[in-house]
C-alpha cells in the first residue's frame, strides 16, 4: 500500500491539500488507495520518505503572504535528494476556534502554527486583546490544545473545529485577503510527471566565491528566455555564512531549452540539485513559458545528417562544392 506522510494532525491544510492532490488527475494515480501517515513537522514527514517509512509526503512549500517555508526548503536542499513530483494551492482563511460556551474576553492564550500566526496577529491584537498568542506544531495540534483545555482558542481550518469538538468565535479570518499556500508532493528520485506546457523546476545550489559568480549563473537562465518565479537563499548550515541559492522557474526538464539551461548550471554553479519538474497547481500557467527551439534544433539535426539548409537532402552544388575544392571564388 502507498503510504503518505503529512503535517498532521487530521484537520490541518495540509491535510486539505493531500485530500486535493487525491483528487488530482495528475496524481490520483499515484495516490490511489494511499494511506494518510500524520507527522509532527515538514521535515519529519520528508524524512520518513528518505527512511522508507513513507512512499510520498505532502508539506507546505510557499504561502503567498509569508514566502517560502523555510523548514521545507532547508529539508529538501540537506540530506539525501528528494524529488517533488506535484503540487496544489489553497486559500487560507483560518477559523477562530474555541471550546463551547467560551466568549471573546476569555480568550487568554491563543495557539497555533507560526505561519498562521503570522496572518491572523493583527486581528487578535484587535478582536481579542487580552490574548497571547503562542505556537505550536499546526493548527489542527493547536484545536487539539483548545479542546483539552491547555489553550483558550486557536486559529485553524474550520474542518480542525469540526474534528474536535471546537465551536468558531469568528470565521474567514484573514489579516490579508486572498493569501494562498503552495503544498507540493514529494517523494524518492524518480523520473517526473510528464510535461504539461504549464510546468514548473526547481533547483538548489551553492556558488564558488568568486566575483559575478551569481550573475553567471542567473545569465544561463536569462540568456536561454527563461522565466524565474522563486529565488532565494538559505544558510548552508555546515560552513558559516555560505549559502544555497534556492530556485524556481518555469518549465520542464523536457523541454530542450530548460535541460540546455540546467547543464549549463550545473557546469556554472556547486553541489547543484535537481528538486524536481512538475505541473503546475490547476492547470495555471506560473509565468512565461520557455521558448519553443524545436525549429532551430530542426536545423542543428539537418546539419549532423548533412541535410541541405533547403531541405532537399542533397549536397548543395555550386560555390559549396561537391566534397571537392571549389573552382570560383579562390
Amino acid at each position: 500500500m502507498v503510504t503518505v506522510a503529512y503535517l498532521g494532525p487530521p484537520g490541518t491544510f495540509t491535510d486539505a491539500a493531500l485530500h486535493r492532490l487525491r483528487a488530482d488527475a495528475h496524481t490520483s494515480a499515484l495516490l490511489a488507495g494511499a494511506e494518510a501517515v500524520p507527522a509532527g513537522t515538514p521535515d519529519e514527514a520528508l524524512a520518513m520518505v528518505r527512511d522508507g517509512a513513507a512512499d510520498y509526503a505532502c508539506v507546505p512549500f510557499e504561502n503567498s503572504v509569508d514566502g517560502t517555508v523555510n523548514p521545507t526548503g532547508d529539508a529538501l536542499a540537506a540530506g539525501r535528494r528528494l524529488q517533488i513530483f506535484a503540487e496544489t494551492e489553497l486559500d487560507v482563511v483560518f477559523s477562530i476556534l474555541v471550546r463551547p460556551g467560551t466568549a471573546a474576553d476569555e480568550v487568554r492564550v491563543l495557539r497555533t502554527h507560526p505561519i498562521a500566526a503570522a496572518q491572523v496577529r493583527r486581528w487578535v491584537g484587535v478582536n481579542l486583546p487580552r490574548a497571547h498568542i503562542e505556537t505550536t506544531t499546526s493548527t489542527a495540534a493547536g484545536a487539539e490544545q483548545v479542546a483539552a483545555g491547555d489553550a483558550d482558542a486557536t486559529a485553524a481550518p474550520a474542518r480542525a473545529g469540526e474534528i474536535n469538538g471546537l465551536v468558531p468565535l469568528a470565521e474567514n479570518v484573514a489579516d490579508v485577503g486572498g493569501a494562498r499556500t503552495r503544498f507540493v508532493l514529494v517523494g524518492r528520485p524518480g523520473p517526473p510527471l510528464g510535461r504539461t506546457g504549464h510546468d514548473r523546476t526547481c533547483v538548489v545550489f551553492g556558488l564558488p566565491h568568486e566575483p559575478n559568480s551569481l550573475v553567471q549563473a542567473l545569465t544561463e537562465l536569462s540568456i536561454r528566455d527563461i522565466d524565474l518565479t522563486r529565488i532565494g537563499s538559505r544558510p548552508t548550515r555546515v560552513e558559516r555564512f555560505t549559502y544555497l541559492f534556492h530556485v524556481d522557474l518555469v518549465g520542464h526538464i523536457d523541454d530542450p531549452v530548460v535541460a540546455e539551461a540546467l547543464a549549463a548550471l550545473h557546469h556554472r554553479t556547486a553541489d547543484l540539485r535537481f528538486l524536481g519538474s512538475w505541473p503546475v497547481a490547476d492547470g495555471v500557467g506560473a509565468g512565461s513559458a520557455p521558448p519553443d527551439r524545436s525549429e532551430a534544433l530542426d536545423w542543428i539535426d539537418g546539419l549532423r545528417r548533412g541535410v541541405d539548409e533547403r531541405g532537399t537532402g542533397e549536397r548543395g552544388t555550386g560555390e559549396r562544392g561537391t566534397g571537392e575544392r571549389g573552382t570560383g571564388d579562390r
